[in-house]
C-alpha cells in the first residue's frame, strides 16, 4: 500500500512491504533525485543472462505445475517474460530519505484528497454502509485506505506482477519472499479472478486499489459482488469488501476510533511513550495528559497508549486497538497517523 521512507518502512509484514508511495513518489524534489540515481547508476551485479534465467524459470514452471497450477495458465503467464531491469533498480536503490511526520503529512492529507475522499464517501455511501454492516469497519477507513494507497483507484502500479516477481525471485536478494509470491500471484491467475494482462501492480508486486500482494489476496481478498471472481483492481465492491475483511480479520473494532493528538505535562515520563505501554485513559487523565487544546482527555475509557514519531521535539498522540490494527497493514507510524488523522478530515 504506500511505500513509506519513513515516511515509511517496507509495509504490514513483508508481504506490504511496498506498500505506501512505490506508487506515486511522494514528493517531485523526492522523485529527482530518486530518478536521477536510476538513470546514472546501474544495478549492482545484474550479470545474469537470459538462459540462466530461462533454466531458473523451467524450474519454477516445473515446482508451479506440481503446485497444481494449469499448463496453460504458466504458458499465458510467463510468455515473453524476462528479468526487468527496472524492477531491479528499484529494489536496490531505494531512497534513504527521512521525512518528519508533518512534512509526510503535508504529502498526503492535501485539501484535494480530502475532498475528494468527502465525493467518495458520499458516492458509494450505500455500498460502504453494506459493507461496514458486515465487517464491522466505519467506511471512512475504508475510503481513506483507498486514497492513500492507490489516490482512489488513480495509481495502482504498470509493472507486470509476474514480470516483477519473477525478477525479484530469480534475483536472489529476497528470492524466498518473492518466489512465494510468485506461485500465489500465479494461483490468482489459475483461478480466474483476472486475466494476465490486467494484472498490474508495484515494482514489488502489490496490486489493486487496496495494493494487496499476492499472498495478502489470498487470505483476506473478498468476491463480495458474488461473480465468482475476486478484482481488487476494478470492482469497488470488491476493492472496499477486501479492505474491510483485512481489517476486521487483523482485530479491527468498529464501535473505537484509532487515537487523536494530545500533550503531555512537562514532567511526563519518558518511559510511559511507545506502545509497549499501555493504560486506561483515566489513569493517562491522572497523569496528566490532556487533549491538544488542553481539555480534559475523553470520558469514555479503554486502554491506549502515547507515542511521539518524532521524539521528544515532535507532536504526541493517544493511540488505541485501531491504531495498532492500521500498523499490520503498514508498519510505518507515518502510515498509520496519516490514515487515522485523514480519516478524522474526511467526515469533519
Amino acid at each position: 500500500m504506500i511505500f513509506i521512507f519513513q515516511v515509511g518502512t517496507p509495509g504490514v509484514a513483508e508481504e506490504k512491504w511496498c506498500s505506501a508511495g512505490a506508487r506515486y513518489f511522494l514528493q517531485v524534489w523526492v522523485m529527482a533525485a530518486f530518478w536521477g540515481l536510476l538513470l546514472f547508476s546501474p544495478p549492482a551485479a545484474w550479470s545474469q543472462d537470459q538462459v540462466e534465467f530461462d533454466q531458473w524459470l523451467s524450474a519454477v514452471k516445473a515446482e508451479a505445475r506440481e503446485r497444481g497450477i494449469s499448463k496453460a495458465t504458466l504458458d499465458d503467464a510467463f510468455q515473453d517474460v524476462a528479468p526487468i531491469a527496472r524492477v531491479i533498480k528499484l529494489d536496490r536503490n531505494q531512497p534513504e530519505t527521512r521525512l518528519t511526520l508533518d512534512e509526510y503529512l503535508d504529502l498526503v492529507i492535501s485539501n484535494a484528497r480530502i475532498a475528494t475522499g468527502r465525493e467518495k464517501l458520499e458516492e458509494h455511501r450505500d455500498l460502504l454502509q453494506e459493507i461496514s454492516s458486515q465487517y464491522e469497519v466505519q467506511p471512512r477507513f475504508l475510503v481513506t485506505l483507498w486514497g492513500v494507497e492507490s489516490d482512489f483507484g488513480r495509481l495502482t502500479g504498470n509493472f507486470p506482477v509476474i514480470g516483477a516477481l519473477a525478477t525479484l525471485a530469480y534475483d536472489g536478494r529476497r528470492s524466498a519472499f518473492f518466489r512465494g509470491e510468485l506461485f500465489k500471484a500465479l494461483e490468482i491467475l489459475d483461478e480466474g479472478h483476472i486475466p494476465v494482462e490486467r494484472m498490474e501492480g508495484s515494482w514489488a508486486g502489490a496490486m489493486g486499489q487496496m495494493q494487496f500482494m499476492p499472498s495478502t489476496f489470498h487470505r483476506f481478498a473478498v468476491d463480495f459482488n458474488r461473480n465468482g471472481r475476486v478484482d481488487i483492481w476494478g470492482e469497488k465492491a470488491d476493492i472496499f469488501a477486501s479492505g474491510a475483511n483485512y481489517l476486521s480479520k487483523s482485530g479491527w473494532h468498529g464501535n473505537e476510533i484509532w487515537g487523536r493528538e494530545v500533550r503531555l505535562p512537562p514532567e511526563f515520563d519518558r518511559a510511559w511513550i511507545g506502545l509497549k505501554t499501555k493504560k486506561w485513559i483515566r489513569r493517562w487523565q491522572a497523569l496528566g495528559v490532556r487533549g491538544l487544546n488542553g481539555g480534559d482527555l475523553p470520558s469514555f475509557d479503554m486502554p491506549a497508549s502515547i507515542i511521539q514519531p518524532d521524539g521528544p521535539n515532535g507532536r504526541s498522540f493517544m493511540v488505541y486497538n485501531n491504531y495498532r490494527v492500521l500498523l499490520k497493514w503498514n508498519r510505518s507510524h507515518h502510515f498509520a497517523l496519516a490514515v487515522g488523522l485523514l480519516s478524522d478530515r474526511i467526515v469533519r
